[in-house]
């Protein structure tokens, strides 16, 4: 309980406009960051670069898995943006401390290859570019194209940032692996060639048709 507290705290000190309510809703992403912040300090140093990625992509996760459970709608409708705000700041911190850890790690050949740094650490490397911003997935998506054909990089790995890149530069996703919000509920908008993109995902590797990635979406809290 008084974890709790803290943690209530803390988030109304970093937004004080938030209500109590809306303090107390968002608090379990900080805690949960905060836990495996001091999990991971009282680990020894890793060993290798490999391991160093693999504790970088803890972090990036932990808040995630918290903050997609939160349900906002509960909330008055003048202060979802605030709590949205100050639910994702804590989250964000990590990414720009593990975006700037990672690109001091990238290594010559200009990715971290599945046969050097392991299939866990790779992923870990996606996850946090993913994370980022334009100017990464611009740098990286080319680099990422090639090295699915060789195994190095996961097909449906490349495929979401593809996805994420064109979404964000305005142009139809080619796998439809990306959910924007509209009226409340996660959907995939735009599409390059929808009556094909069950082909595409099948080939990239994802798992699921389009349409049941879609409805796997509903069970989230809304969105906001």
């Amino acid at each position: 309980m008084i974890g709790i507290l803290l943690a209530v705290l803390l988030v109304t000190s970093d937004a004080p406009s938030l209500s109590p309510r809306a303090a107390e809703l968002i608090a379990p992403v900080r805690q949960a960051l905060d836990a495996e912040r001091k999990a991971q300090a009282a680990l020894p140093p890793p060993a290798n670069d490999s391991e160093r990625l693999e504790r970088m992509g803890r972090l990036d996760q932990v808040g995630r898995r918290v903050l997609i459970q939160i349900d906002l709608s509960v909330l008055p409708a003048e202060e979802l943006k605030a709590a949205e705000k100050a639910m994702w700041a804590p989250i964000e911190e990590a990414d720009a401390e593990n975006e700037k850890a990672l690109l001091a790690m990238v290594p010559p050949e200009g990715w971290f290859l599945k046969s050097r740094y392991g299939d866990r650490a790779a992923k870990a490397a996606f996850n946090i570019v993913q994370h980022s911003n334009l100017e990464l997935w611009r740098r990286f998506v080319p680099v990422l194209e090639p090295l699915v054909a060789s195994g190095e990089v996961d097909g449906q790995s490349y495929g979401l940032m593809y996805d994420r890149l064109a979404l964000n530069e305005g142009r139809p996703q080619r796998y439809g692996s990306q959910m924007v919000c509209k009226d409340g509920k996660y959907v995939v908008d735009t599409l390059e060639a929808p009556e094909a993109v069950d082909e595409r995902r099948k080939a990239m590797g994802f798992l699921t048709p389009l349409a049941e990635y879609e409805a796997a979406f509903a069970k989230y809290p809304p969105c906001n």
